[in-house]
């Protein structure tokens, strides 16, 4: 039996960076999934916080000068990619100058969520698709992390999905406990839209909020996972609406944890 290949994607992953439970757990998971016998890949974005020279990333030319539309807009793609200390495991990160070049994740130095998130994670998600493409390696499962990663789902099962590499891959969904209570521009759609995707689809974006971008991953994933069991009321009231549609899996840190996730993904492999 070949190995199962899982592409791990995430806004961030420790040691390069750590801002919220997603890191640790982006950190913990592929290594344990690799030591049992799996394939993996980790692709995250190159936030400006992430010390290059420290962290020793440095740019896959043949993986870039690709150019990723944003609504009206082409931005080149960069890929850099780094080795974890004590691990073998590399990881790929997603850079441009105009979305990731910032010494901030989310939020500016005045606590004031950037206005263009929307356009960073539209970004990083078709971007990861593409650089998967460019590796030429077909991914078993994705795994997902949270809002910034919602779209990948969406598009593998639109725009993706007659893509030989692509064909047979699953996705995950895990969601955590980042809310946020901007909302974006009305043009959020017009950006987000690929082939294959009509206005219908996406009717949860609509809100063009947090809650929005969280549906939207949960309605298109073949799984969905709850990270944290101490969920803020609006996220458990976000949770509760997805679960009227959707199975929300929670997956308790305990002496089983590595377990069920491997078993999840062979499950859903079958």
């Amino acid at each position: 039996m070949s190995k199962l290949r899982i592409l791990y994607v995430a806004s961030e992953i420790n040691p390069f960076l750590q801002t919220s439970a997603v890191a640790d757990f982006v950190r913990k998971l592929p290594q344990a999934m690799q030591e049992r016998g799996m394939e993996i890949r980790i692709l995250v974005p190159r936030f400006g916080l992430i010390n290059e020279r420290k962290n020793r990333l440095h740019e896959v030319v043949r993986l870039s000068g690709i150019n990723i539309a944003v609504g009206e807009e082409e931005k080149p793609l960069v890929i850099k990619v780094a080795s974890i200390p004590n691990a073998k495991l590399q990881v790929y990160f997603i850079d441009n100058e105009d979305y990731f070049h910032r010494k901030s994740v989310f939020f500016d130095k005045e606590n004031n969520f950037y206005a263009d998130n929307d356009e960073r994670a539209i970004f990083f998600c078709k971007g990861v698709l593409e650089t998967v493409k460019k590796l030429g390696w077909a991914p078993d499962i994705v795994h997902c992390n949270d809002w910034m990663t919602s779209l990948i789902p969406l598009y593998l099962k639109t725009t993706y999905k007659n893509d030989p590499l692509f064909l047979n891959t699953k996705s995950v969904f895990t969601i955590y406990n980042n809310a946020f209570a901007h909302q974006f521009n009305d043009d959020l759609l017009d950006k987000v839209k690929m082939m294959d995707i009509s206005d219908n689809m996406l009717e949860n974006l609509k809100t063009a909020d947090f809650g929005g971008f969280i549906k939207t991953g949960a309605q298109y994933a073949d799984a969905v996972i709850r990270a944290e069991e101490d969920c803020s009321e609006s996220l458990n009231q976000l949770l509760e609406e997805i679960e009227k549609k959707s199975t929300v899996s929670t997956i308790e840190k305990g002496d089983n944890f590595l377990d069920s996730y491997f078993n999840l993904y062979n499950e859903l492999v079958g």
